[in-house]
């Protein structure tokens, strides 16, 4: 059974069909290590499907789980995780209709293609970014150097004072990233943040994994709304945050511990919005923002609808993704309100993810101008929740 996974899994990885009589391209029953990878296939994880008491299962399990499509949080260092969201979210008001546009519309004129193209030639040209891999840690330092790059290039010299970059740590190596803009009010402690994930994996984990869309354009959406932001000099009367998190295709794992961190410190996290794979137009059908809608706070979830009427020249269509689908649901856990924005109506977003095709170059539905609009989302998420100090 084992190894009748194992070639299956190369054959859907490589995107080459199994056939009677084919010979595999890869001897997957001895792909179980790769040079530069710390992967063990037999380490035992505790992990959370949805309605379930955790499980404990080997890190082959979690692989086939993610191959049959069931999504699940890795809770092994997270455990008190959610253990004070009771205390959360203890009023229902709505968030305030947009109404900065006359702060929002100049920055998102200055948005462009050409970064986030460069930026994701070079972050998609690792062989992968999965968490436990060499090339996963040293994409990671690749990412917080060219964000470190910009700041000190667009930033004035007083804004910079004001902005914090800082990794956080996690045991495998691959760090999440955090940069904080401080708010300028002393009255009011509130955060707002901006995620994506940096990690990429292939279905079988060894194999390459380009991961341009999931999710390296997430990746390059949100830089570019932060190389706008600080280009604008923008400050805000409340903290603005934009993360990068580690290892969201292993359960979850950054987000988690950095929402987990976030909880036991009672930061004031107003609203989180995911970038999860903004890249793909599929051939035939509208091009839309997909907005999801189960497990999700419905607040964060209309604001952002409010927003792609105003300021997107697309518009929104309504999804599903289902349990533990993206790193908001690690502050949604917590008790946090949290979003998620993906490229399409779910059911039309790439399927070229996981594999070795998740490339720039793969097909014309690849679409820079697309990931534009999701960058306009980001700003203007930022700008009217954050609040911008004269």
């Amino acid at each position: 059974m084992r190894s009748f996974f194992l070639l299956t899994l190369t054959c859907i990885a490589t995107a080459t069909p199994l056939s009677d009589g084919q010979t595999p391209l890869i001897d997957a029953g001895h792909l179980t290590s790769y040079p530069g990878f710390s992967l063990d296939l037999n380490a035992q994880r505790l992990v959370e499907l949805e309605g379930k008491t955790p499980i404990w299962m080997s890190e082959l399990d979690k692989v086939q789980l993610k191959a049959k499509g069931i999504r699940f949080f890795d809770v092994t260092d997270t455990q008190t995780l959610g253990f004070s969201a009771h205390t959360k979210l203890q009023t229902t008001a709505s968030f305030p209709s947009p109404n900065a546009t006359e702060r929002v519309k100049p920055i998102l004129r200055t948005l462009s293609t050409k970064g986030p193209r460069e930026n994701l030639k070079k972050f998609s040209s690792f062989r992968t970014r999965h968490y436990r891999s060499d090339t996963g840690r040293e994409s990671q330092q690749w990412l917080f150097s060219r964000i470190k790059e910009i700041t000190n290039d667009l930033a004035s010299k007083s804004l910079r004072e004001s902005i914090s970059l800082s990794e956080f740590h996690h045991s495998w190596g691959q760090n999440s990233i955090i940069v904080r803009i401080n708010g300028t009010s002393a009255a009011d402690d509130g955060v707002v943040i901006i995620g994506a994930h940096q990690d990429s994996t292939n279905m079988w984990p060894f194999l390459p994994a380009p991961g341009a869309d999931d999710d390296g354009s997430g990746s390059v959406t949100i830089l570019e709304a932060y190389r706008a932001l600080i280009a604008a000099n923008f400050r805000p009367k409340r903290a603005v945050e934009f993360h990068w998190y580690s290892a969201e295709e292993a359960g979850l794992l950054g987000s988690q511990a950095v929402a987990q961190d976030y909880e036991k410190r009672s930061v004031n996290v107003l609203a989180m919005s995911q970038f999860d794979m903004t890249a793909w137009v599929k051939r035939g059908a509208p091009e839309e923002v997909g907005i999801i809608t189960d497990f999700v706070d419905p607040h964060v979830t209309q604001f952002n609808k409010e927003l792609v009427d105003k300021y997107l020249d697309i518009p929104y269509v309504e999804t599903k993704c289902g349990y533990a689908c993206s790193d908001h649901a690690s502050w949604s856990k917590a008790g946090y309100r949290s979003s998620f924005t993906i490229e399409s109506a779910f059911e039309n977003s790439n399927k070229n993810i996981h594999s070795i095709n998740d490339r720039i170059d793969i097909s014309d539905e690849f679409s820079f101008s697309h990931m534009l609009e999701f960058s306009k989302l980001a700003v203007a998420f930022v700008v009217e929740l954050g609040g911008w100090s004269d």
